[in-house]
């Protein structure tokens, strides 16, 4: 459950940073099957942090909560990470601001820049996992209309 929190936080740092924003507000959350017989739990937590767009930082603080809520004997079913508060990068946070800003943004730009040129996820922090054991459920996923020709709709007539 560790590396999928990470995992997610990771992906939603990159889409800030894609977008040129930071987060003030994260929650994770995690639940079990309502609907397979097993015990029932969902729990959420929250927590108001600096801004960033920092995946590291932002990995820290979904798998501090996570660990925090995490019961165990439980066979999890879902989990995620929400961030709000979002606001354009560069804003003014506080004063004395730890990590450095500068040194962050440095660090994300290059990681940023490899990822473009080599394809996505090929540098990622290491709590993310080595190799994915889990993966997410997409079988709800819609179809691609207007990005794939061969998904298109068609319609035949007798």
């Amino acid at each position: 459950m560790c590396e999928a929190m990470a995992h997610y936080a990771n992906r939603a740092a990159e889409k800030l940073r894609e977008d040129g924003l930071e987060a003030v507000h994260l929650s994770v959350l995690m639940q079990t099957n309502p609907h397979n017989g097993d015990p029932w739990y969902a729990k959420h937590a929250a927590v108001t942090i600096e801004p960033t767009s920092d995946a590291r930082d932002l990995i820290r603080h979904a798998t501090a909560l996570g660990r925090a809520i995490w019961l165990p004997g439980y066979r999890y079913f879902k989990a995620g990470v929400i961030l709000s508060d979002l606001r354009p990068a560069g804003s003014q946070g506080q004063m004395f601001a730890f990590p450095d800003p500068v040194q962050s943004a440095t660090v994300m730009a290059a990681l940023d820049a490899v990822n473009a040129r080599f394809g996505s996820g090929t540098l990622r922090p290491g709590s993310t996992g080595l190799k994915r054991t889990w993966s997410p459920r997409q079988s709800l996923l819609s179809a691609r209309y207007t990005t794939r020709l061969e998904e298109i709709v068609r319609a035949r007539s007798w």
